[in-house]
C-alpha cells in the first residue's frame, strides 16, 4: 500500500522533469516501469538482487531446563531449516480449560526482551532495533535495560549521550521536561536503551535517532514506524512477534512487511553481515518464519483515488474528457487495464467451454432445461411433503394423553406418560407384554391416532413396575376400534401421495428415455456453472474498466448539490475547496462556506477546528467532550449536524461517507491556544506528548489554509492568530531542524 501523492506527481509534473524512482521493496518493478513509461515516456528499469550488507534470518527460541537461548538460521541454502521444526508447540487439543496445562509442559519459551538484550551483547549482534508493536511494550522493555542494570556504554560515550540529548531539548522548559519524565528517559539513554515511537515528542525521538548513528545507543526498542524513512541501520534486527493489533483486529506481517523491518539489519561498510532474528512464540510455528523470510512477494498496489479537492482543480484546469484522461494516466487504472486483459482472456477460455457444454446439453428428444425444471419440482414437492406430514405426526403425538392405546406398526401400545425435553415431546409407551419404551415423532410414519383409551387406576406412577404391569394387563384386554378408511378425496390423504398428482413427472417427458440423459445433465450442469463464471468476469471487467472514472464522476454529482460546481465550472465555494487540502476537504469546505467558522475568537476557532483535524483513535472510549462557552458548544453541534447531512448525500451518490468531527481534542486545543503550560494541558489526559505534538501540528496546518481561503476577513486574521498561538513552546521546539551538538562526529537530525 503506498498514498495516492507520488502518482499524482508523476501524472502532472511538467514534462521536461526526470524522476530517479528507488526502492527495496517492489518485487512489481517491472510493471510500475511500465506504467512511468506509459506516463512520461523512455524509462530505464534497474533490478539489483545482491543486498550491500548481506542479510541472514535467525530463530531464537527460549530452552526452559537449561535457560539459556537457541539461535539457529531460519534458511540454509535458501530454503527452510530442517531443525527449526522440533521448535514448534505441539497441537493444542482437548479442552480449552487443559491447555493451559500443555503449554506449561513445553520445553521451549519465548525470550525475555533483557534476555535477548543479554544474549546480543555476548553474541556481539549490537547495535539492535528490536521491533515491538506496542508503544507501551517499547517503554516497559526500555525501562527493563535500566532496571536491571544493564550498562551497555562507556563511561566517555554516556557522557557524548547526555552532550547530544541536552541540544536536542535545549528549547524545552524543565517543567516540560519534568512532564515528559526527561530525568528517567535519559538515564535510559545514557544506559544505551531506549523507545522509539510516535507517542515520543520529536526532540526526545531526534535524540535517540542521532545516538544510535553515532553507535551510542545499542538497543532501540521501536515500533514499526522507525522501518519508514528513517535512516537508522542496525547490525541486527529483532522481530519479537509476527502479527500486530491494528486497533480492532491482530493482522499477520506481509512479507512487504518482514522486508522493510529486516531491511534496517546490516551497516553498509561497518558489518561483513546483517542479522534479523526472529523469537519463538507459542502462536505461530517455524514454517511461518520460515516462509516470511524467503519471501519475495512485494506487490506494490496503488491507492490511487479521486478526492473532492482534485476533482475541483481538474475542472478547474481541464475539460471533462482530459480530465477523465488524466485518471487514466494513473498506476491505479494501469493496473487495473493490465487485469482487464487477464479478466478478457478468462472470459473467452469460459465462453469456449460454455459452448462445448451448451451443445452436449442438447437432445433431439426433448429441452433438458424442461426435464430438470420438473425434477426439481418433484423434489421440492417431496420435501414440502415431508415436511407436512411431519407437521401431521408432530401435532397428532402433541394430541395423545397417558391411557391412550395407539397402533404402532402391527403392535397396540399404550402411553403411560408424555413428557417435553430439548428435542421435542417424549412418549414413554408400554407393549402388552409389559415392554417399555421411549418414542418421538419421528418414529412414526403417519399421524397416531387414538385406538382405545385406558382407565389407569388413581394414583399412576408411570415408573413404578407394578403400576407398568397392570397397565400391560388393561392393554391386553382393551378392545381397539376398527382402523379408519382414508378418505381420498379429502385432506386426511397422506401429503406424499399426492405429489405424483399435483407435480408434472420428469419421467412422463420424451428425453427421459435418453440413453446420454446423465450426459445431458452433466453438462446442462457445466453450463449454468460457467455462465455464472461468465456473469462474475463482466461485472469485474465493468468494475475496472470504469472505476475512477465513476468514482470521479459521483464526486462531481455531489459537489453540484452542495454547490460547488455548476456544470463543468467552479463556484466561489469551488474555489475554496481547490485551496483545501485535508483528509475531509469536502466537510471542511463546507464548515468554512457556511460561516460555522466566523466570530470566533483565536482560542474558540483553533478548539472548533480540531474537530475536523482529530480522530480518537484508542480502543478505550473518547472522554466527554468540554466545551469553554455556550458558543463553541453550538458551533461543534451545528458542524456535526452539518458532517451528518453531508455524509448522507454522499452515500446516496455511491460514495461512502466522511468520518464525523470528534470534539475530544477540543479542550485541549482550546486551552493550548489560550496560553495554558503543556504541563497543565496534559494533566489527567490519556494522550502522550508526541499525539499531542502531532495533532497540533496538524491543527496549524489546516488553521492557516483557513488563515487564507476563509470568505471572512476576521475569519482569516482569527485563523492564523490561533496558528500562532498554537506554535510555542513544545511545539516549536518539536520543528527545530537542529544541528549537530558539539563533540565529535555529525549527528543526523531530522524534522
Amino acid at each position: 500500500y503506498r498514498g495516492p501523492v507520488w502518482e499524482e506527481v508523476i501524472v502532472h509534473a511538467p514534462a521536461a522533469v526526470r524522476f530517479v524512482c528507488l526502492s527495496a521493496t517492489v518485487s512489481n518493478a517491472d510493471e510500475l516501469a511500465g506504467w512511468i513509461a506509459a506516463a512520461r515516456g523512455h524509462t530505464e528499469t534497474v533490478i539489483e538482487h545482491e543486498r550491500p550488507v548481506e542479510l541472514v534470518n535467525h530463530y531464537l527460541v527460549y530452552q526452559k531446563a537449561t535457560g539459556d537461548l537457541v539461535q539457529l538460521p531460519t534458511l540454509i541454502g535458501g530454503r527452510p531449516n530442517p531443525e527449526g521444526d522440533r521448535f514448534d508447540p505441539p497441537a493444542m487439543d482437548g479442552p480449552k480449560h487443559l491447555r493451559h496445562k500443555q503449554r506449561s509442559r513445553q520445553q521451549w519459551g519465548t525470550p525475555r526482551r533483557t534476555e535477548v538484550i543479554e544474549h546480543l551483547a555476548g553474541s556481539d549482534l549490537l547495535p539492535a532495533i528490536y521491533f515491538i508493536f506496542s508503544r507501551a511494550a517499547c517503554d516497559d522493555a526500555a525501562r527493563a535495560v535500566l532496571d536491571e542494570g544493564f550498562a551497555l556504554t562507556t563511561a566517555e560515550e554516556r557522557l557524548r549521550i547526555r552532550a547530544i540529548a541536552e541540544h536536542h531539548v535545549a528549547h524545552l522548559t524543565d517543567a516540560d521536561l519534568a512532564v515528559l519524565g526527561y530525568d528517567r528517559w535519559l538515564a535510559g539513554l545514557e544506559a544505551g536503551a531506549a523507545a522509539h515511537h510516535a507517542g515520543m515528542v520529536p526532540p526526545f525521538k531526534e535524540a535517540v535517532e542521532a545516538c544510535f548513528v553515532e553507535g551510542l545507543v545499542k538497543a532501540v526498542f521501536a515500533t514499526e514506524t522507525l522501518a519508514l524513512g528513517i535512516n537508522m541501520p542496525a547490525r541486527s534486527v529483532v522481530i519479537e512477534t509476527l502479527s500486530k493489533f491494528t486497533g480492532e483486529t491482530h493482522e499477520d506481517l506481509t512479507p512487504s512487511q518482514y522486508t522493510q523491518l529486516t531491511g534496517r539489519a546490516g551497516r553498509r561498510g561497518l558489518d561483513p553481515v546483517g542479522h534479523a532474528l526472529v523469537l519463538w512464540s507459542p502462536w505461530y510455528g517455524f514454517d511461518k518464519v520460515a516462509a516470511l523470510a524467503a519471501s519475495r512477494e512485494f506487490v506494490l498496489r496503488s491507492a490511487f483515488r479521486p478526492t473532492s479537492n482534485m476533482v475541483v482543480n481538474l475542472i478547474r484546469r481541464y475539460d471533462r474528457d482530459l480530465a477523465h484522461e488524466l485518471l487514466g494516466r494513473s498506476f491505479a487504472q494501469f493496473q487495473a487495464d493490465r487485469s482487464l486483459g487477464k479478466l478478457a482472456h478468462r472470459k473467452a477460455s469460459r465462453s469456449a467451454l460454455l459452448a462445448e457444454a451448451e451443445a452436449a446439453a442438447t437432445c433431439e428428444l426433448g429441452e433438458i432445461d424442461e426435464y430438470r425444471s420438473r425434477r426439481r419440482g418433484e423434489r421440492s414437492a417431496l420435501r414440502d411433503a415431508r415436511r407436512s406430514r411431519e407437521d401431521l405426526v408432530a401435532t397428532a403425538v402433541d394430541r395423545l394423553s397417558p391411557g391412550d392405546v395407539i397402533r404402532f406398526g402391527t403392535h397396540r401400545l399404550a402411553v403411560l406418560s408424555t413428557s417435553y425435553r430439548k428435542g421435542g415431546l417424549r412418549l414413554r409407551v408400554i407393549d402388552p407384554d409389559a415392554h417399555v419404551s421411549v418414542l418421538d415423532p419421528d418414529d412414526f410414519d403417519a399421524p397416531p391416532v387414538p385406538a382405545a383409551a385406558l382407565a389407569f387406576p388413581q394414583p399412576f406412577d408411570p415408573r413404578n413396575r407394578i403400576a407398568q404391569r397392570q397397565a400391560a394387563v388393561l392393554l391386553r384386554k382393551a378392545r381397539l376400534r376398527h382402523r379408519p378408511m382414508p378418505n381420498r378425496d379429502g385432506p386426511d390423504d397422506d401429503p406424499a401421495d399426492s405429489v405424483a398428482v399435483s407435480v408434472p413427472s420428469a419421467r412422463d417427458l420424451p428425453i427421459a428415455a435418453c440413453p446420454d440423459l446423465d450426459r445431458h445433465l452433466s453438462a446442462a450442469a457445466e453450463r449454468d456453472r460457467l455462465r455464472s463464471q461468465i456473469d462474475d468476469v463482466d461485472r469485474r471487467l465493468q468494475e475496472k474498466s470504469s472505476s475512477l472514472t465513476r468514482q470521479f464522476d459521483r464526486i462531481h454529482t455531489l459537489l453540484g448539490r452542495w454547490g460547488f460546481v455548476q456544470d463543468w465550472a467552479l463556484t466561489e465555494r469551488g474555489e475554496v475547496l481547490a485551496r483545501v487540502f485535508h483528509e475531509t476537504d469536502l466537510l471542511c469546505a463546507s464548515v468554512i462556506c457556511e460561516g460555522l467558522l466566523d466570530d470566533l475568537g483565536p482560542a474558540a476557532l483553533a478548539g472548533v477546528v480540531s474537530m475536523l483535524t482529530y480522530e480518537h483513535r484508542s480502543k478505550e472510549p473518547p472522554p466527554p467532550p468540554w466545551y469553554p462557552s455556550k458558543e463553541v458548544r453550538e458551533r461543534a453541534t451545528k458542524i456535526d449536524r452539518l458532517a451528518r447531512k453531508l455524509g448522507n448525500d454522499e452515500m446516496k451518490v455511491g460514495l461512502s461517507a466522511s468520518r464525523l468531527p470528534d470534539p475530544s481534542f477540543l479542550a485541549l486545543a482550546y486551552a493550548w491556544a489560550a496560553g495554558e503550560s503543556f504541563d497543565v494541558v496534559i494533566a489527567d489526559e490519556d494522550l502522550s506528548g508526541g499525539d499531542f505534538v502531532r495533532n497540533i501540528k496538524t491543527l496549524i496546518d489546516l488553521l492557516r489554509q483557513v488563515g487564507e481561503v476563509a470568505p471572512q476577513p476576521a475569519t482569516r486574521a482569527s485563523a492564523r492568530q490561533a496558528a500562532d498561538a498554537l506554535f510555542r513552546g513544545i511545539i516549536s521546539a518539536s520543528s527545530e531542524v537542529g544541528s549537530a551538538a558539539p563533540g565529535p562526529g555529525t549527528i543526523a537530525v531530522g524534522p
